[in-house]
């Protein structure tokens, strides 16, 4: 399953892509974010892995993130692997005229077993998960504008 999603963000791309590269601000803005634990690599550039976990309701998520690109300000991506879900994500940050930034991110989830069924019958919940997470950030990197 691919998609596209996009959000303006009322800040600078600089501002935001600095606040969207520190780990210790994931706690901010994705729910149910647990820790994040470093395991190869040089931490936050191309070819490092790390194991995150989340609490999505009554159960514990761990996936390993595996950074494929990093290009900053302008590109950050990365593989996501969980048990039965393997995600891409691409993001890219434009500077617009009028001090705001445009996020846009590229999506692909490839299942197996179980996940393969969940996806068949709620694709749109993660699409919906994927925008939250973006509105999210939006939230907190606008509120640290004003601060």
């Amino acid at each position: 399953m691919k998609y596209q999603l996009e959000i303006m963000l009322d800040l600078p791309r600089d501002q935001v892509v600095e606040l969207f590269d520190n780990p210790k601000n994931m706690k901010h803005w994705q729910e149910g974010f647990v820790s994040m634990e470093h395991l190869s690599g040089t931490p936050g550039e191309k070819g490092a892995k790390s194991k995150l976990k989340y609490k999505m309701g009554m159960r514990e998520v761990v996936m390993i993130e595996t950074i494929i690109k990093r290009n900053l300000p302008h590109e950050f991506s990365g593989t996501y692997e969980a048990k039965g879900v393997w995600n891409e994500i691409n993001n890219f940050f434009y500077d617009k005229e009028n001090g705001q930034t445009k996020w846009i991110t590229l999506n692909d989830f490839q299942f197996s077993g179980f996940m393969k069924i969940i996806s068949f019958f709620m694709p749109r919940a993660f699409k919906k998960q994927s925008f939250k997470y973006m509105e999210d950030f939006k939230t907190f990197v606008e509120s640290k504008s004003k601060a």
